[in-house]
């Protein structure tokens, strides 16, 4: 499926962002659904081959699901809890001060299996735009905190609440469950998470909305 345009005004705080020297980390921030991946592939497609870009999403710090068995927190994947979040500070201070010959591998998180995958993207020395896209970027709290300091721009991505919990349904649809199974998981588990990140939207430094179906 074609992505949707990226907006004139996010493209121009894009190229703004690259005319700062050395690589530039940028952030998407925004509650479940509300298409931050597809966004940061739409960013990449429209740089092409001017900006050396990789996306490096949140999702791959997921806990893999037989440590969340052990933790006791099968029930809540998603939350804050749920992820390695200093492993993810860790990588994110890795990109910022890389040594400038060294490749940098990220995990990445496969929804054909439901578990991250180790190793799986590379961040290339020449690596100009690295494009960071995750729920809890902007969270003030625990481990969390510290991501925002080691990312040039933050950007939050606003999404109709009936739109964004309409996608997640069909996502958990697509991927397994039935549709009573689907709202439950997005009314007990997704939308407590989508208000906690919501409540910090003021932290990023930029708000807009992207106009997908």
């Amino acid at each position: 499926m074609a992505l949707p345009p990226v907006p004139l005004p996010a493209l121009e705080r894009l190229q703004a962002l690259l005319q700062r020297p050395g690589r530039q980390l940028l952030g998407i921030a925004g509650p479940p659904g509300t298409g931050k991946s597809g966004f940061a592939q739409a960013l990449q497609q429209a740089l092409g081959d001017s900006v050396l870009t990789q996306v490096v999403p949140m999702d791959g710090f997921h806990l893999a699901n037989c440590e969340l068995a052990r933790r006791g927190l099968t029930h809540c994947k998603g939350a804050p809890e749920t992820f390695d979040a200093p492993g993810f500070v860790a990588l994110l201070q890795r990109l910022r001060h890389a040594d400038p010959v060294v490749t940098v591998v990220a995990p990445d998180f496969r929804r054909s299996i439901e578990e991250p995958v180790a190793g799986a993207i590379a961040v290339l020395p020449a690596t100009r735009l690295v494009i960071v896209e995750g729920n809890y970027l902007l969270l003030p709290t625990g481990e969390w905190a510290g991501v925002d300091a080691l990312l040039d721009d933050t950007w939050y991505l606003d999404t109709e609440d009936i739109l964004r919990q309409s996608r997640l349904i069909t996502r958990h649809r697509e991927f397994g469950r039935t549709a009573t199974a689907a709202r439950a998981w997005v009314e007990q588990t997704d939308e407590p998470n989508a208000r906690l990140i919501a409540t910090h939207r003021e932290r990023a430094r930029w708000t807009f909305r992207w106009e997908v179906p």
